[in-house]
């Protein structure tokens, strides 16, 4: 039985650190915006982990913000609703509280508010400057460094420096009792 118990025990860690790879991704791909990865990777921290547990009942809440922020909002509801039932104190309260925030009435906004972005993709927009028919841009030469033959530099001191010197350190003290 020692050798069952043992297998068992190496295939767990490698189930947990599988988990633990997918977990991290997932939450990586959605704070970046690649929300369509975030929901692959998610679900897959989801099927490695038993869906009652407080750490499933976590990756679940990411799932329902992933599915929300593709702009799949039917199954982040339909998750979001079953997490309303789950075990776990914690991811039920912030199930209900993001259940409230998702069936939340969408404002309409004047469109006095909102400035228009152009669709890039539709080629009979006006906004659009075709790159083609405008004047190419001038490509500014880099500047050329002038070497100079310091033997033909001027260094005498004269003495002006020393003079401006005599003259601040007089005031300093003239004027200091």
């Amino acid at each position: 039985m020692s050798i069952v118990y043992y297998l068992l025990s190496i295939v767990n860690s490698f189930i947990e650190e599988e988990f633990k790879k997918q977990y991290q991704q997932g939450k990586l791909a959605f704070e970046r915006g690649q929300y369509r990865l975030s929901v692959e990777c998610l679900e897959s921290a989801c099927k490695l982990i038993p869906q009652r547990t407080p750490q499933g009942g976590e990756v679940q809440l990411w799932l329902v913000n992933a599915y929300q922020a593709k702009g799949d909002t039917g199954r982040a509801l339909e998750l979001c609703q079953y997490l309303c039932s789950h075990p776990h104190g914690e991811t039920k309260s912030q199930a209900v509280r993001l259940l409230y925030i998702l069936q939340a009435p969408e404002l309409q906004r004047p469109s006095s508010w909102m400035t228009p972005i152009p669709d890039l993709t539709d080629s009979s927009n006006k906004y659009i400057v075709n790159q083609s028919v405008s004047s190419p841009r001038k490509i500014k030469p880099k500047p050329q460094i002038e070497l100079v033959d310091l033997s033909q530099v001027n260094t005498k001191d004269n003495s002006f420096l020393w003079l401006g010197l005599l003259v601040s350190l007089g005031a300093i003290f003239f004027f200091i009792p």
